[in-house]
């Protein structure tokens, strides 16, 4: 039965959310679907990279890393920007259950907060296939595949970046419980912040590398 008013989890209490339909399914259940589907999603293209010649363990973690996270963005994130009344969903819609239960560790996805709105629609509609043709760019060792890894985690820190600062400056006060804060707000967002950085690092170096030996190659033929 759909809710009225304040009649909801989420912080601040007084947040208007009419039509508001509680989870239906249990978290267990919701995060469960999710590790299950990642975990098939990442099997599957640590399987299909290995088919590929001379391409190195690290290079294929990275093409799992970029499936996982494509999807996650075009599928999960794409689904909230275009779904803006997800909690009045009364039949248990995945997706929908899956943004009810992340507001209790940030409200503002349930109240449709512009800037968390902005930042996810360009992480699903840009970042997301372009994630995509990371992979590509690994499994067929495109000239540009540094460039544009190093262009999508910066992509993805900058939005992160926002997502966390614009919380602090409304005063950071969007989670349900310190549990839910932690758990969804700060861990969950922080694998975006962690391994984009290691990506950018290593781009870095092999950029600079590769610059260095072009260097070397022009000084030899003067």
């Amino acid at each position: 039965m759909a809710t009225q008013g304040e009649d909801h989890p989420y912080v601040p209490r007084d947040m208007k959310l009419p039509g508001y339909v509680p989870v239906i399914l249990s978290q267990s259940t919701i995060l469960s679907v999710y590790g299950v589907a990642s975990l098939l999603v990442v099997s599957f293209m640590w399987i299909l990279s290995g088919r590929f010649r001379k391409i190195s363990k690290v290079d294929r973690l990275l093409m799992c890393w970029w499936i996982f996270t494509g999807l996650t963005h075009i599928i999960l994130e794409g689904y909230f920007v275009f779904s803006p009344e997800f909690y009045k969903k009364k039949t248990p819609h995945y997706l929908a259950e899956v943004w009810k239960e992340y507001s209790k560790g940030d409200s503002r996805y349930a109240g449709r907060d512009s800037g968390v709105v902005a930042v996810e629609g360009i992480t699903a509609v840009l970042e997301g296939p372009a994630c995509l043709l990371a992979v590509y760019a690994i499994a067929t060792k495109k000239s540009y595949s540094y460039i544009l890894q190093v262009a999508i985690s910066l992509g993805q820190l900058y939005g992160t970046a926002v997502y966390f600062l614009t919380s602090v400056l409304d005063g950071d006060d969007f989670a349900a419980s310190t549990y839910y804060y932690y758990a969804y707000y700060v861990f969950a967002n922080g694998w975006w912040v962690l391994i984009p950085t290691i990506i950018v690092i290593r781009c870095w170096k092999k950029i600079c590398a590769a610059c260095e030996v072009l260097e070397q190659k022009k000084t030899k033929t003067r």
